[in-house]
């Protein structure tokens, strides 16, 4: 086979492969503008030259400011490994206090992986009504994840006086991202000690004393 063939036969793979790549790089490139100089003041054009393509390009792969900031919330959810939670939650051995271990662990990834890109959907979403229904979404599938949890549990099992939505509104207070920040940023803790705080108060605060 010569030459000339070969590199015929992987330019499909070739040009995948650059695809994906000006896609991460416009994504990067987002994030970091967008985290230094927030949101509203970061234009397209600004995106396009820091990651070194046309204002076209841009559009023409996420579409609009809006569509590169769902993307980076969609990143952002993956990065905490969802895989990993699900199959750690569904392990036979996963009682109650294991299963809160497990999604405060999930929830310490994704805070110390993409607290940043949260933060700014936030912060967006209080101008832009597209951006503010990405952040409910993100809001609801942590709510349903928690909801199918707790609501899987033997009665008994969650302290006196707690139902299951009271229980996923106690979670939500403790395991956020500005708990987390405010710990890690201005406390001076450690992921670690975080986690593990969140772990020990989760079972104290939730669950029925043995």
């Amino acid at each position: 086979m010569s030459a000339e063939v070969g590199r015929r036969r992987y330019d499909s793979l070739r040009r995948t492969t650059q695809a994906l790549e000006t896609r991460a790089g416009i994504a990067e490139a987002a994030r970091r503008l967008f985290v230094e100089r927030g949101w509203a003041a970061t234009t397209v054009r600004d995106v396009a030259r820091e990651a070194g393509v046309s204002v076209p390009t841009v559009y023409s792969v996420y579409g609009n400011k809006a569509g590169l900031t769902r993307a980076l919330a969609d990143a952002a959810d993956l990065s905490g490994d969802v895989a990993q939670l699900l199959a750690e939650l569904e392990a036979p051995e996963a009682g109650p206090g294991r299963q809160l271990a497990v999604m405060a662990a999930f929830d310490r990834r994704l805070f110390e992986r993409a607290g940043d890109v949260i933060t700014l959907v936030r912060e967006a979403s209080r101008t832009e009504p597209e951006l503010a229904d990405v952040y409910r979404d993100g809001r609801a599938r942590a709510d349903e994840t928690r909801v199918a949890v707790f609501s899987s549990w033997p009665a008994g099992t969650l302290r006196a006086g707690l139902d299951v939505r009271a229980a996923v509104d106690v979670y939500a207070g403790l395991c956020s991202i500005d708990v987390y920040t405010t710990l890690t940023a201005e406390r001076g803790w450690s992921p670690d000690r975080v986690e593990k705080w969140w772990c020990e108060a989760l079972v104290r605060e939730l669950l029925s004393p043995p």
